[in-house]
């Protein structure tokens, strides 16, 4: 046999390596840093900034939409560089992912330790360095996203490409929710600082993506080798594709739902439960601890059920939950952490599932449009994600301030609204995102599987 009748069969085993345990750990281990900063900057900070500094919660909320929504806006942009970029090489790609990493870190350091400063000031301050952190951070993850799909698969194995990452991003997640009280904000700064290098050391030891139809095609208008398209195009062309428009539509409903409770979580557990400060790293740890054991669950029942229906019976556990949790009140400390151990499986389906199914999105519009890249549908995914995010902190905290809560507030009016935003305002969001999944998704995926 000549070596080019080798050649298919290598490359059919050297690409199988993609999807093994050792690229899994390599390709997934920035999962774990960057899912460490995002407790801190998503669920941490305002609480911090509330309680530490007096920041009052209309503020913080205008604070955190601003910052979200210039995050947001930027991802698009991100996802185009990052297109570029992989039609260059993957070394380019690392060596941005490098520069991202040292901004990440630089940001999320300034912003928790700000120096002695006015309100206003340490405001501003916070404005900024918000600003600076998640530019890091988007950009990192966009990069290390798009790496992961453009690594091709079938559904079960794109998503236990996902499934790496996401699982070694809840191990991260587990970590910053019981560093802080362990050792502290300095120690635990350090810690996300060390782990960040060693992730994208492991990162470049990681099986490379070859550069598809789309990653060409862009390496040549970025060289002059054709007439450039309109700036615009790229970046909207995912929009083009019925398919991504339907995952989107679920994936925002969704991702609101989530990013309520994640923003109103301490205030919860303070206030409402009024539970002791040593059980806040419990309830978190457990419900990203069982989040990250539920992973290999789901992926069993994406074998049976496919990606769309496990997700489906995600949203359904975790609407069950949710309804039992509005009925809690003061010292139900232990059903509490019932529900953080259950809502925490719930949300391994939200982790692992949708963006498998984005990955599967991309490959069916790169068939049809060889034009569209990953880069450019992560950056509008990293979008919806950070809107999600911005709408939450934007909406919910002045709308409990305006219903009389503060941090501390006992009173039962006050109280009964906590209750509501946390708890019955996700129901509702995530009931939405269910029938959008039904109806927008697996109903026209059954229509185009039938013979």
């Amino acid at each position: 046999m000549s070596l080019d009748e080798n050649q298919p069969t290598q490359a059919a085993a050297l690409h199988s390596s993609a999807y093994g345990t050792r690229n899994g750990l390599t390709y997934g281990l920035m999962g774990f840093p960057l899912a460490f900063a995002a407790l801190p900057l998503y669920v941490i900070l305002p609480n911090h900034y509330a309680r530490s500094f007096g920041v009052p919660l209309a503020t913080l909320g205008a604070v955190l939409l601003g910052a979200r929504l210039f995050d947001a806006f930027i991802d698009p942009a991100i996802g185009k560089l990052v297109d570029r970029l992989f039609a260059r090489s993957a070394s380019a790609v690392l060596a941005f992912a490098a520069v991202a990493a040292l901004v990440l870190a630089l940001g999320f350091v300034l912003l928790f330790f700000p120096p002695a400063l006015s309100q206003a000031g340490l405001v501003a301050w916070a404005s900024v360095m918000l600003m600076i952190t998640y530019a890091g951070y988007s950009a990192l993850t966009v990069a290390h996203q798009a790496w992961g799909a453009l690594l091709g698969g079938s559904e079960t194995q794109q998503s236990r490409i996902v499934a790496w990452r996401e699982g070694l991003g809840l191990l991260g997640v587990v970590t910053a929710s019981v560093l802080p009280a362990l050792v502290g904000l300095p120690s635990t700064a350090a810690v996300f600082c060390a782990a960040l290098a060693l992730a994208w050391l492991g990162w470049q030891r990681a099986f490379r993506p070859t550069a598809g139809p789309a990653n060409r095609d862009a390496l040549a208008l970025t060289a002059g080798g054709r007439t450039p398209a309109p700036a615009t195009g790229s970046v909207w062309l995912p929009w083009q594709q019925a398919q991504f428009r339907r995952l989107m539509t679920v994936f925002i409903f969704n991702g609101i739902a989530s990013a309520v409770p994640a923003t109103l979580v301490l205030f919860f557990i303070q206030d409402l439960l009024q539970a002791p400060p040593a059980l806040e790293p419990l309830f978190l740890g457990s419900y990203f601890l069982c989040a990250a054991m539920a992973i290999p669950l789901w992926l069993g029942a994406v074998k049976r059920f496919g990606l769309a229906r496990s997700w489906l019976a995600g949203m359904a556990l975790s609407i069950a939950v949710f309804i039992w949790a509005s009925q809690l009140g003061a010292g139900d400390v232990a059903a509490f952490a019932l529900v953080c151990a259950l809502s925490g499986a719930a949300l391994g389906a939200d982790l692992a599932l949708p963006g498998a199914l984005l990955a599967g999105v991309i490959h069916a519009g790169q068939a049809r449009h060889p034009a569209l890249a990953a880069g450019g549908y992560f950056g509008w995914w990293n979008f919806a994600t950070k809107l999600n995010l911005a709408l939450a902190a934007g909406l919910a905290l002045p709308l409990l301030s305006l219903f009389g809560y503060a941090p501390g507030v006992r009173d039962a009016g006050a109280l009964n609204a906590l209750a509501i935003a946390y708890c019955l305002l996700p129901c509702l969001l995530k009931m939405l995102a269910a029938v959008c999944l039904y109806v927008l998704v697996i109903r026209p995926g059954r229509k185009e599987s039938s013979p």
